[in-house]
């Protein structure tokens, strides 16, 4: 995959390990970047994300033009977008967490506290668990059924059940992936579920929605 691809910088990803992962995929041209410019040049972008939705937000709208490169190449230019943990949240509407956040409103919905309604079962919802295809829009193709990395606390509501691409369990039903016309959110961890991550990885580098 000789396409350019940005891998969003913004003091808030596990960018080492993404890099690596989509390298192990079949990229070759990846920009590790927090140049608004490079962005809008790219023909593919990941947003990776880790930690709280709030300062992940901070970290994003700091950079000047940055949101403003994001809004013009993915829903302008609709060029294939993967947003990846927190990276996916930022897709709702706003993010609930220590505040309301507001986030890129791509996928309406909201970011909440897992609710609990067993207390066997533990939040944050931590470590391997399976992932059940919802066969819901365009771009779920690209979520296949098996086994991922999740490490998150809070989870997202998207208003329109048809923007659910994936369903994951963890003492009730969570939304593992969304998805509508180019844009692909993941919950869980690509880079940090082995086979299963770098085949969705591989899907996403040739994916033409």
């Amino acid at each position: 995959m000789s396409e350019a691809i940005a891998l969003i910088d913004y003091g808030a990803g596990n960018l080492h390990s993404v890099h690596n992962a989509l390298k192990a995929a079949g990229a070759e041209h990846i920009a590790v970047t927090d140049n608004p410019n490079l962005v809008r040049g790219a023909k593919r972008i990941v947003l990776p994300g880790v930690g709280a939705f709030g300062a992940c937000k901070k970290g994003l709208w700091a950079i000047p033009g940055m949101v403003e490169a994001l809004n013009a190449r993915v829903i302008e230019d609709g060029v294939p977008f993967l947003g990846i943990c927190v990276g996916m949240q930022l897709l709702a509407s706003r993010g609930l967490e220590h505040g309301v956040h507001e986030g890129l409103d791509w996928i309406p919905g909201e970011v909440k506290l897992i609710h609990r309604t067993d207390p066997k079962i533990k939040v944050p919802h931590m470590g391997w668990n399976d992932v059940v295809h919802a066969h819901h829009g365009d771009g779920s193709e690209l979520v296949d059924e098996g086994e991922a990395y999740f490490l998150h606390s809070y989870h997202f509501q998207p208003d329109n059940g048809r923007d659910i691409a994936a369903m994951t369990d963890h003492g009730g039903g969570l939304v593992a992936a969304v998805a509508r016309d180019n844009i692909l959110g993941v919950q869980f961890h690509p880079e940090k579920s082995q086979r299963y991550g770098l085949d969705l990885l591989a899907r996403f580098l040739e994916w033409k929605p």
